[in-house]
């Protein structure tokens, strides 16, 4: 039985998909690196998320591109910080994501911006003291997976079986987290993620097997490589692409949907959702 997810005091719990719009404050991110690093730029793209019907808002200050080069954690908190600030004063009931994968930056983060959204690409195996932390706060956890880190992931990705050793990393991460003590999580495939263009569509092609989990998915493949180096074009060309495969993946069961284009993916969760309304 799927679980649900609660997302926060003030928002409904995720029984349909929801768009979670990205805000990424980094210089080098692949897609919008540099464009908000100002005040005015990131309430500019606050406000933007909002009004184009996003219901998650999440805040990058740590590019995890591959090849991005390492920050250190104040540089990062001092990024994520004030961003967190923003929506809380102009948007103070919407949940934030804050995509970290270092505990001591959400800590920071919850004890003085109150309740966020984690969403940890390494699935809690960057940072031991992760699941301690969530387990303590019972803050939601997107447990993300990764095979090696963002320096190393794309440098010849070998799986036997993708979809299962993926799968069996959550099995055995959720696991543990359990055992922590808090199962308010969501899965997030990876996909980019140490993995080679075949192994993303064959995750996609599979998704809906990852519901025998029990826990809410999340697809973030906004203008990523397995769709411009598909289709031979780039990052700028790939939003055509990137709703195709949105439209599929909520097609799978998909719950939440991380983009850089708000209006586009809920447009997707209307025509899909009208869908499954007429098969009632």
């Amino acid at each position: 039985m799927m679980k649900i997810l609660s997302l926060g005091k003030e928002t409904p719990e995720v029984s349909r998909p929801v768009v979670m719009g990205i805000l990424n404050v980094t210089p080098d991110s692949f897609f919008d690196g540099g464009r908000y690093e100002t005040e005015a730029a990131v309430i500019g793209r606050i406000h933007q998320i909002m009004e184009e019907g996003a219901g998650i808002i999440d805040i990058g200050a740590y590019s995890t591109r591959p090849g991005a080069a390492a920050v250190d954690p104040k540089e990062e908190l001092a990024r994520l910080a004030p961003a967190v600030e923003l929506v809380r004063k102009y948007y103070p009931s919407v949940p934030v994501s804050i995509d970290t994968f270092r505990s001591e930056v959400a800590r920071e983060i919850y004890q003085c911006l109150g309740e966020v959204i984690v969403n940890d690409i390494s699935g809690g195996t960057m940072d031991p003291e992760m699941f301690g932390f969530i387990a303590a706060t019972r803050l939601p956890y997107i447990m993300m997976h990764i095979q090696g880190t963002p320096q190393t992931m794309q440098k010849n990705p070998v799986y036997g079986d993708v979809v299962k050793e993926v799968y069996r990393f959550f099995e055995e991460r959720t696991e543990a987290l359990r055992a922590a003590g808090t199962e308010n999580i969501i899965l997030d495939p990876g996909f980019g993620f140490g993995k080679t263009l075949e192994h993303n569509y064959e995750l996609m092609n599979r998704l809906d097997i990852f519901h025998k989990l029990g826990y809410p998915l999340l697809v973030g493949i906004s203008r990523k490589s397995m769709i411009f180096r598909l289709l031979d074009t780039t990052p700028a060309e790939a939003l055509n692409g990137t709703t195709v495969l949105n439209t599929i993946a909520l097609m799978k069961g998909a719950s939440i949907l991380r983009v850089h284009d708000v209006k586009e993916a809920v447009e997707a969760v209307k025509i899909v959702g009208r869908m499954g309304d007429l098969r009632l």
